[in-house]
């Protein structure tokens, strides 16, 4: 799956997402819509109406109301995206929490909306691999956890403030890992994806 985030979606909108698709690729469509709920309704249903995309987010820090209001915004086809909430973005550690009026770890800031996400109808939350035992915990072993902040030993952090391996992440039980900058900005990309895809490969078998 190919994630196609704020970046690209703002240089080039739609036909980012109808080129990848044309090459059969599903789509994560990472634009972490933020708004009142009529107006993120309206883009989680034009976001559910491009080709093969598989993942809509929206921040959950937006509230019940507009959760729910983009939850029926996709409505209950077979074929229709999940819809993830993000939870505490991975470059937020607790003192940056604080600076921005939320008491409390970050661990259990994530857990708390991931429960208020699943409340109103999210079908999975963004959350660091740092929260997903709790999460987990507390939401069911069926809800999705997408974890980004991905970065294989020996890679810069960068930015991210609560980053994880690719096995450790697997080792928590996510279902999905994002992983940007260790392969796009790697020398060799196709070598740093592949190495990537080996080490989830192996915690996997290891999970098993």
């Amino acid at each position: 799956m190919f994630k196609v985030g704020s970046q690209l979606f703002t240089t080039e909108g739609p036909r980012a997402v109808q080129k990848l698709a044309g090459l059969g690729f599903d789509i994560f469509l990472d634009l972490k819509f933020h708004d009142i709920p009529n107006t993120v309704a309206g883009a989680v249903a034009a976001a559910a109406k491009l080709p093969r995309v598989r993942l809509v987010n929206v921040h959950a820090s937006g509230g019940v109301e507009m959760m729910r209001s983009a939850r029926e915004a996709v409505g209950n086809g077979k074929s229709r995206p999940a819809l993830l909430a993000v939870t505490i973005l991975t470059s937020l550690d607790a003192k940056a929490l604080r600076a921005i009026g939320m008491l409390g770890s970050p661990a259990s800031r994530a857990t708390a909306l991931a429960q208020l996400a699943r409340s109103a109808g999210m079908d999975g939350v963004v959350a660091s691999a740092q929260e997903v035992k709790a999460i987990r915990r507390a939401c069911g072993p069926k809800f999705l956890i997408v974890v980004p902040g991905i970065r294989p030993a020996a890679t810069s952090a960068n930015d991210q403030s609560r980053i994880a391996t690719p096995a450790e992440a697997i080792r928590a039980a996510a279902n999905y890992l994002v992983v940007g900058r260790p392969i796009t900005a790697a020398r060799d990309p196709r070598t740093a994806a592949l190495a990537v895809a080996q080490e989830i490969a192996t915690a996997s078998a290891q999970n098993r």
